[in-house]
């Protein structure tokens, strides 16, 4: 557990004379959270998970967002923004410095220091132009937590010779996310030539009959392939976080030249 072993250098720091009684106080007392009017900011959930907080911008009013920012400038803390508008991000950036927005996936990045390397590589692909703002916010929850992120866009099965140029890269990556609408078939296609785990998005990307996106849920689940998991419609940073916490996992195996105990 990524807290206690955060906890153990702590405490081993201040047992070498490197660390002062307040640091490991401060450490210790900032662990529940930062709470300001309604809002409750989780500022260690990156201790506990590796990953830090991403906060959920839809339904959040201005207030609210400008007490996150407050709470922020207190403790400064990696953070992300999720489906957050122009107009949120100009309310935030107005009251924290440092916040760089990415209009196409809809995020904002306030980043304090550089994240702790993985050491291992994610690629994204999208079976279509239009499912790439969702791998767009997929791609920068991973590299947001700390992985090499490989991007792969357009290769969806209508032109199945584009995926067969890129699958030489695929097959070098720990884990692959791999997001379409339409008819979702992708995903099972991708997991029939790679040997690592593949997180499978479904977009609302599609026609009448897609339903929103139901459509492609339904084949990702069924999908005949083995080693497909599947998050929900359009849900860039469920596969992102995914994708980084199966890389943490040192459980990875992409071909049978790695396989565990080789």
């Amino acid at each position: 557990m990524e807290y206690a072993e955060a906890l153990r250098r702590r405490l081993r720091a201040f047992a070498e004379g490197q660390e002062t009684l307040d640091g490991v106080v401060e450490f210790i007392a900032g662990l529940p959270y930062a709470e300001r009017g309604d809002v409750r900011l989780d500022g260690h959930r990156s201790v506990r998970r590796g990953i830090g907080e991403i906060i959920l911008c839809q339904g959040k009013s201005p207030d609210q967002l400008r007490d996150i920012a407050a709470l922020l400038r207190e403790r400064p803390g990696n953070t992300l923004f999720s489906r957050m508008t122009p107009e949120q991000a100009e309310i935030v950036a107005r009251e924290l410095d440092g916040l760089v927005y990415h209009p196409l996936p809809r995020m904002g990045v306030f980043q304090v220091e550089e994240p702790r390397s993985r050491g291992t590589s994610v690629a994204v692909v999208s079976a279509g132009a239009g499912d790439v703002p969702v791998a767009e916010e997929a791609a920068l929850v991973a590299s947001f937590a700390g992985c090499r992120v490989g991007r792969y866009f357009d290769v969806g099965v209508a032109g199945l010779h584009r995926l067969l140029d890129v699958l030489p890269e695929l097959r070098k990556m720990d884990v692959l996310v791999v997001v379409a609408g339409m008819d979702g078939a992708l995903p099972s296609v991708v997991a029939g030539l790679v040997g690592c785990l593949v997180v499978a998005v479904p977009t609302s990307v599609g026609y009448g009959a897609s339903f929103g996106g139901l459509a492609p849920l339904l084949a990702m689940l069924n999908a005949c392939s083995s080693g497909v998991v599947v998050v929900n419609i359009d849900n860039g940073v469920g596969a992102g976080v995914a994708a980084a916490l199966a890389s943490r996992s040192g459980m990875l195996w992409n071909g049978p030249e790695e396989a565990p105990g080789a």
